[in-house]
C-alpha cells in the first residue's frame, strides 16, 4: 500500500458541531449514502432529535424571541464552512524564528481563525479584541469565500473594495448593522472553539454595536457566561466643540466560554496605595493596611462575642468580632493585629492586611467593573515614543489596559504560561502588552496577533514614513517595543548589580575565588541577610531577561499550496493523470509544504524545529520526533533510514520524492520494522504532500 495524501483543507464546522450532538443525543442519528462520494456518512433525523427535546422543541414559524438580522444565517454557514487555504511562513521578516513561540499572521482573520482550529482548538486561555467600531467610516470584512481559480493570487484578504475583502462600511448602507453583525458573528463562532474550558474573551466596544455585540455575544457564550460589561474612563478631556454630553467612556464586555468561579487582579492605582504602613515584616511582605475587626452588619453570633486582652485592657465588642475567638487569637499571636490607644484610653483594633502572602506573591483583589484608565492618549504618546514622535497609528488602545486584562487569574490558576489571541491586532498592542508583562512578572505567555493587510491612508504620518501596511507598522512596534523593554530591563540588571557589588563590599568581582568565600564566612548576620537579598534579586532579574521572548514568526495567508483541479477525474485519461503526480504550486518552498502540513495535522505553528541534510536531501524535525519531513526528488534509502532513526510520530514526504511506486511501498516496512507499528498506525501516519 502507498501513502496518501494529506488532507489540508480547514476544519469542518459543520463535522464538528454533529460530532459534539452526536456525543450527547447518537440515537438521533442515522446513515444514508453520500451522493458526491458514495460513502455512509451519518445525518440528523430531525424528528427524533424533536422527540427527545420533547415540549423544548421550537417550530422555525413559532414566534419566539431571538435576535437577528438580515444576512445571520449566511454568516453562520461562512464560519463552518472549510477553507482550502495556507499559512506561508516568512522567515525573512520574522525575529528569532527559530527559537520564538510568539505568531503574528497577516491576512483575513476569519479565514486565519479557520486555518487555526486544527493546531490551537481548546488551547487559546485569554482573547482580547478591538473590532471596527461601526462609526461608519471604518472598514468591515465582505465575507464571500466564492472565489475562482484566477482570483487565488488574491486569497490573501489583503484586496482592495473592487476585490470584495474588504470595504468601508458608510452609515448610508442600508445594511450598515447587519453588514457589521454578521462580520463579527461569524468570527466570534469560530473564535469560541480556540478557548480553552476556562478561557475568557474581551471585546472592546463603544455606544454604536454595544447593544448588538451583546446580544450576539448571549448567543455564543451564553447569557450565564457574562462576567461583566466593563465601562473604561478612556480619555480625560474633550474638545470645545463637543456638542451635549462630553463622550468619555468605552465598553470591554467579558464573556467566558463556561461558568467560571473566580477572577482575581494584583492591586493597582488606588487599592495598591492603600497598603502604607510598615513593620517588621516589611522585607518579607511588603506594607500593609488595616481593617476593622469589629462589625454591626452580622446577625448575632453568640461566638464572636467575647473578651480579649491586650496590655492588661480588657476589650469587649461594640456587638461582635468578625473573627472567631480561635482566629483572633492565633493572629494577635502572629502579630497580625494592631492595636491602637484612643484619647479617651479605649482601643480600636483592626486585622493587618500585607500586601505580599507568606510566599511572596502579591495580594490579589477583585477587578471593578468601572475603570479610570488608562487612557487612549496614553495609548497615543507610547506610539509616538516608540517611532520617534510621529503619529503613525492613531487611537491605539494603551498597553497597560490590555496588560491588566491578561494579568487576571482566572478559578485561582496562576499560571503565567498560555496562549493569549488578538485577531483584530491593529498597531500589535497585545503583543506589547503580552512582553510587557513577562518582563515583570517572569511569565511565558506567547500571543497570537492576526490583522488584515489594510493599506495605510494616502498622505498619513504612516504612509511618508514608509509604512504602507497596518501589519508592516505592527511588525516594526513589535520589534522596537521588544528593544525597549529589553533595555529598561538591562537599566534594572545594572542597578541590581550594582547593589549585590556594595553588599559585599565588591567581593563578587574579586579575581581571586577565595575573596567572596572569605566575604560569606566571615560577614554579619545582617550582611550576608542583605548580600542574600540583593543576589536572589539579581538572579531573578537575569532570569527574566534569558527567558523573556522577543520574537516572532511571521505567517501570511495564501491560496492552498497544491494546483487547481477544475476537470472531473473521468474527463483525464491516464496520460494526462500523470502530468499531476507533483500537483504543488510552482513558488510553493518546503517551508510552505510543512507548515501547510502541520496545519492539516493540527501541529502548533509555534514549535521548535530543527534541519539536518542527508545525501543532499534536507531533513525537517519538529518538536523533536513530533513531525519529521522531507521534500526533496528522489530521495535515498539513508535519508529514510535517517528519518526513521528519530523515531518520529509523524512522517511526511513529496508525492514525487521517490523514483517508483515500489519505493513508496517499501517506506511502509520500514518504518514499521523501526518504530514497531502495526499496517493501520503506518497508513495513519504516513503522508504524502
Amino acid at each position: 500500500m502507498k501513502p496518501i495524501r494529506l488532507e489540508t483543507t480547514s476544519v469542518d464546522g459543520t463535522k464538528i458541531n454533529l460530532e459534539a450532538l452526536y456525543q450527547i443525543a447518537p440515537s438521533c442519528f442515522t446513515e444514508e449514502k453520500d451522493e458526491k462520494t458514495g460513502e455512509i456518512k451519518r445525518v440528523v433525523n430531525f424528528e427524533t432529535l424533536r422527540q427527545l427535546l420533547g415540549g423544548d422543541a421550537v417550530d422555525e414559524d413559532e414566534e419566539m424571541y431571538q435576535f437577528t438580522w438580515p444576512g445571520k444565517r449566511a454568516a453562520r454557514y461562512e464560519a463552518a464552512e472549510p477553507i482550502d487555504d495556507t499559512l506561508r511562513p516568512v522567515p525573512a521578516d520574522s525575529v528569532d524564528w527559530d527559537t520564538t513561540e510568539n505568531l503574528y499572521i497577516e491576512g483575513d482573520n476569519l479565514r486565519v481563525l479557520k486555518l487555526l482550529q486544527r493546531g490551537y482548538m481548546g488551547k487559546v486561555k485569554m482573547i482580547y479584541i478591538d473590532p471596527p467600531y461601526n462609526t461608519g467610516n471604518d472598514f468591515v470584512y465582505h465575507d464571500d469565500f466564492a472565489h475562482s481559480a484566477e482570483e487565488e493570487d488574491l486569497a490573501a484578504g489583503n484586496i482592495d473594495e473592487e476585490g470584495n475583502r474588504y470595504r468601508r462600511n458608510l452609515d448610508s448602507n442600508g445594511r450598515f448593522h447587519s453588514d457589521w453583525c454578521s462580520m463579527m458573528y461569524s468570527r466570534l463562532l469560530v473564535a469560541r472553539s480556540l478557548l480553552t474550558e476556562d478561557g475568557v474573551i474581551f471585546i472592546s466596544i463603544d455606544d454604536n454595536e454595544v447593544v448588538n455585540l451583546r446580544k450576539i455575544c448571549d448567543e455564543i457564550y451564553g447569557s450565564q457566561n457574562h462576567i461583566e460589561t466593563v465601562v473604561w474612563k478612556n480619555k480625560y478631556g474633550a474638545g470645545a466643540k463637543t456638542v451635549g454630553f462630553i463622550s468619555a467612556h468605552e465598553y470591554i464586555l467579558v464573556y467566558s466560554k463556561t461558568p467560571i468561579t473566580d477572577l482575581t487582579c494584583e492591586f493597582v492605582g488606588e487599592e495598591r496605595e492603600k497598603y502604607n504602613k510598615k513593620d517588621d515584616k516589611f522585607d518579607k511582605r511588603g506594607p500593609y493596611r488595616t481593617q476593622p475587626l469589629m462589625t454591626n452588619s452580622l446577625g448575632d453570633r453568640p461566638n464572636l462575642m467575647y473578651s480579649i486582652f491586650h496590655n492588661g485592657v480588657e476589650i469587649k465588642p461594640r456587638k461582635q468580632w468578625v473573627w472567631s475567638k480561635e482566629r483572633m487569637e492565633a493572629a494577635i499571636t502572629n502579630d497580625d493585629v494592631e492595636f491602637s490607644l484612643q484619647k479617651d484610653g479605649t482601643y480600636t483594633v483592626r486585622s493587618k492586611s500585607y500586601l505580599y502572602d507568606e510566599n511572596g506573591h502579591i495580594r490579589r483583589g477583585k477587578p471593578v467593573s468601572v475603570m479610570n484608565g488608562p487612557f487612549t492618549q496614553d495609548g497615543t504618546l507610547a506610539i509616538r515614543d516608540l517611532f520617534e514622535g510621529k503619529s503613525i497609528f492613531d487611537f491605539t488602545k494603551p498597553s497597560e489596559l490590555i496588560k491588566f486584562f491578561v494579568g487576571l487569574e482566572i478559578n485561582d490558576d496562576s499560571s503565567r504560561e498560555f496562549i493569549v489571541l488578538d485577531f483584530f491586532s491593529g498597531s500589535a498592542t497585545t503583543a506589547h502588552a503580552v512582553m510587557q508583562l513577562n518582563a515583570e512578572d517572569g511569565g511565558n505567555r506567547k500571543y497570537i496577533c492576526v490583522q488584515l493587510a489594510e493599506e495605510t491612508p494616502e498622505g498619513s504620518e504612516a504612509r511618508k514614513a514608509g509604512y504602507n501596511t497596518i501589519p508592516e507598522i505592527a511588525k516594526e512596534r513589535i520589534r522596537r517595543s521588544a528593544k525597549q523593554i529589553l533595555s529598561e530591563l538591562d537599566i534594572q540588571l545594572k542597578k541590581a548589580y550594582q547593589v549585590l557589588y556594595d553588599s559585599c563590599g565588591g567581593a563578587i568581582e574579586s579575581p581571586n575565588p577565595s575573596g567572596l568565600t572569605y566575604f560569606i564566612n566571615n560577614a554579619t548576620l545582617e550582611q550576608r541577610n542583605k548580600f542574600d537579598k540583593a543576589q536572589q534579586s539579581y538572579n531573578v532579574l537575569k532570569e527574566k531577561k534569558e527567558k523573556l521572548d522577543t520574537g516572532f514568526r511571521v505567517f501570511r495567508i495564501d491560496s492552498g499550496n497544491y494546483k487547481d483541479v477544475t476537470m472531473q477525474p473521468n474527463k483525464y485519461d491516464q496520460q494526462m493523470l500523470d502530468l499531476f503526480v507533483d500537483n504543488i504550486k510552482a513558488d510553493r518552498t518546503d517551508l510552505d509544504l510543512l507548515f501547510g502540513a502541520m496545519l492539516a495535522w493540527g501541529v502548533q505553528l509555534s514549535l521548535p524545529m530543527t534541519t539536518e541534510e542527508v545525501d543532499g536531501c534536507k531533513i525537517y524535525a519538529v518538536d523533536g520526533n513530533g513531525l519529521v519531513a522531507c521534500f526533496a526528488e528522489n530521495i535515498s534509502e539513508n535519508v529514510v533510514q535517517a528519518m526513521a532513526a528519530k523515531q518520529p510520530l509523524r512522517v511526511l514526504f513529496r508525492d514525487s520524492c521517490f523514483d517508483e511506486d515500489k519505493t513508496k511501498i517499501n517506506i511502509f516496512e520500514r518504518f514499521k520494522q523501526q518504530l514497531d507499528w502495526d499496517e493501520k498506525e503506518a497508513i495513519q501516519n504516513i503522508r504524502v504532500v
